[in-house]
């Protein structure tokens, strides 16, 4: 008789087990769901110095790095910010600009959450990350601006997108310089 009862006991300790076991295997997978939401860091970078702290910053998220390549490169000439007439200065001055990219994200879908990172040109965010924004419905993700800059803030670059594009959910700006 006592050899029955404690295998029952082993009996209703396996059963018990089993049934926290699953339970347990049920969460993780909740928890493999929401580990399955995706980061991506979009960048464009004249000179190299915003597409260094996209590498970072991508490292740092986990993230898949993407970079927004101009239809036309910008040459040192055109980013002369002394010269009213560089093309980056033409663009700047004229916020309508979109200047065209040749690069483009097929499966923007599977993002959750998209840095955008750009060089701070004239307080703000060149006219191609409009163009970049633009391009996609990112309804339902979110936003988060990073720049590099020579001696401004990161504040009104922020704002301006936010401004522009209020639809969008944005995290605070970053500065990674």
């Amino acid at each position: 008789m006592k050899r029955i009862t404690s295998m029952l006991y082993v009996a209703a300790l396996l059963i018990s087990m089993t049934a926290c076991a699953q339970k347990n295997n049920g969460n993780s997978n909740t928890q493999n769901n929401n580990n399955m939401k995706k980061t991506l860091v979009a960048y464009f970078s004249a000179t190299g110095t915003t597409k260094a702290a996209a590498e970072q910053l991508a490292k740092e998220k986990n993230a898949d790095l993407f970079e927004i390549i101009p239809e036309q490169k910008y040459t040192t000439a055109d980013l002369d910010w002394t010269n009213k007439q560089s093309r980056s200065s033409v663009e700047m001055k004229d916020l309508s600009s979109r200047p065209a990219v040749s690069s483009h994200i097929d499966n923007i879908d599977q993002y959750d959450t998209i840095y955008i990172g750009f060089p701070i040109w004239w307080y703000t965010a060149p006219t191609i990350i409009n163009t970049f924004i633009e391009a996609y419905d990112f309804s339902g993700k979110v936003l988060g601006a990073f720049a590099t800059s020579g001696g401004s803030t990161i504040t009104k670059s922020a704002n301006d997108l936010k401004k522009a594009y209020p639809q969008y959910t944005w995290l605070e700006g970053r500065l990674m310089n």
